[in-house]
């Protein structure tokens, strides 16, 4: 039987504060709960003034003490941002706060622009080509399999991740025998080609016997397909200005905009929004159940923001009980 998940960035909107940010993510990862969703995840973003992950092991502090049964975790952590040692005790911590319900999700792609790797003191182009042997040492510091031993963080057992757009994080997931969660969101086109060549080279692991894929779907569910194409679009424009390179905080939904939009912006629009669900209630439950049956996942995991939270509480609900 399929899981389902929620990933969320923390999404600050137009007008809304940083604190508004973290209570609207605390009610998600509540309602996500209550509605038995697998896991709540928070994705990591930097000096990006729309997206409040940044500190992502801190959200997720806050996020635990608010749950009681769901996994909370990375979707994800990208590595070449931090070293191994930073990394095992933030998730070490976590473990030790809330045993048993933290994943952590890994990821190779920077998202740095010059500022930003001179503020991390970081050159993320050489830190991103040592990613497999970052993550190993990630591994092995949980293990005690070093000299210096991470406190906490020694003996802590995370549930690993790779996460992945590309064939590489694929391959990587495969070699390590580690769950694997494509953005198939926003980055769609290796889908297909990436989940082959994980499932044929899988190698089992002590974390893992078999092949688990988890796939991400963008998420907007209303009484009515209008009202829910609408909702989309705070997401939509949010796309819009990253492609453009003016990002800024979560806008209002707009009726009829990605009609407004001169025609390369919209096939742009629809081709990253290839995995969505968009509609009524029993609109998205068909979606969602023919993308299941093309990946085969084993978890769909949902993103999609709303500029109002509740509409993002509710889209989700209703999706879910659609799909029964």
């Amino acid at each position: 039987m399929t899981a389902f998940s929620v990933l969320d960035l923390v999404p600050v909107r137009e007008g809304g504060t940083l604190a508004e940010a973290f209570e609207a993510a605390t009610r998600l990862a509540q309602a996500a709960e209550s509605l038995g969703c697998a896991r709540y995840w928070v994705a990591e973003h930097h000096a990006m003034e729309g997206i409040a992950g940044g500190a992502t092991s801190v959200v997720l502090a806050h996020i635990g003490n608010a749950t009681d049964t769901i996994r909370i975790g990375s979707g994800g952590i990208m590595l070449p941002n931090h070293t191994p040692f930073q990394i095992a005790e933030q998730f070490g911590t976590l473990d030790a706060l809330f045993p048993g319900r933290i994943d952590l999700g890994l990821g190779r792609a920077p998202g740095a622009g010059p500022e930003l790797q001179r503020a991390l003191r970081k050159d993320l182009n050489r830190a991103a080509e040592m990613f497999p042997q970052d993550v190993v040492e990630l591994q092995a510091l949980m293990r005690g399999d070093t000299t210096i031993h991470p406190t906490p963080g020694l003996g802590a057992k995370p549930e690993f991740w790779m996460l992945g757009s590309s064939l590489f994080g694929a391959q990587l997931a495969a070699r390590l025998g580690l769950p694997y969660a494509f953005a198939s969101h926003f980055a769609p086109d290796h889908l297909d080609a990436a989940l082959e060549i994980y499932r044929r080279d899988f190698e089992p692991s002590d974390q893992l016997d078999a092949p688990y894929v988890m796939a991400a779907m963008n998420l907007f569910c209303a009484e009515t397909e209008e009202e829910a194409e609408t909702l989309s679009t705070s997401q939509l424009q949010a796309f819009v200005a990253l492609r453009t390179g003016s990002p800024a905080k979560l806008k209002p939904p707009v009726a009829g905009y990605r009609e407004s939009l001169p025609a390369p912006a919209q096939a742009m629009l629809a081709h990253i929004g290839q995995a969505s669900a968009v509609g009524t209630p029993a609109q998205c439950a068909d979606t969602i159940r023919s993308f299941i049956a093309r990946t085969g996942a084993d978890e769909i995991i949902f993103a999609g923001p709303t500029f109002d939270p509740q509409e993002r509480v509710t889209s989700l609900s209703r999706a879910l009980s659609a799909l029964g």
